[in-house]
C-alpha cells in the first residue's frame, strides 16, 4: 500500500461512526488470530502456563 493510501484510508477510518469502528476492530482482531504467527505465540505462550510459567496481564497486553 502507498503511503498516499494508507492516508486516505485513515481519513476513511476516522470517517466511520463510532459502532462501524467498533465492527472494523473486531473484523482486523479475528483476522490477527487467524494467522499463523499468532496462533504459535499462543501455543507456546499456553505450553508455559501448562508448565508453570505464569504471565502478568500487562506483560501479556504489552507483547499483544
Amino acid at each position: 500500500m502507498t503511503a498516499s493510501a494508507f492516508v486516505s484510508l485513515k481519513e476513511q477510518v476516522a470517517a466511520l461512526t463510532e459502532r462501524q469502528r467498533i465492527e472494523l476492530s473486531a473484523l482486523l482482531h479475528r483476522q490477527k488470530q487467524e494467522s499463523p504467527v499468532w496462533k504459535r505465540e499462543m501455543s507456546r505462550r499456553m505450553a508455559a502456563m501448562d508448565s508453570g510459567k505464569k504471565h502478568s496481564l500487562s506483560a501479556i497486553l504489552k507483547s499483544a
